[in-house]
């Protein structure tokens, strides 16, 4: 027998719900971005990005570095 470990699909209106989690060294979190977005804005692994933390709005917006 065959086994395919595949992974689910979201639903489309879940497509940008992402989960927060504790890296190893457990002193920072991380999130994912879809594959997609990466490769539209042409992001390559390792490349600096600049965060602006917004305490009022409560959000992050992630920015390439230049």
């Amino acid at each position: 027998m065959v086994y395919l470990n595949r992974m689910a699909r979201r639903k489309s209106e879940e497509r940008n719900v992402r989960s927060l989690f504790k890296l190893a060294g457990g002193k920072s979190y991380a999130i994912t971005v879809p594959i997609e977005t990466v490769r539209e804005w042409g992001w390559q692994e390792r490349q600096k990005l600049k965060l602006t933390i917004d305490d009022k709005k409560k959000r992050i917006i992630v920015e390439d570095w230049i």
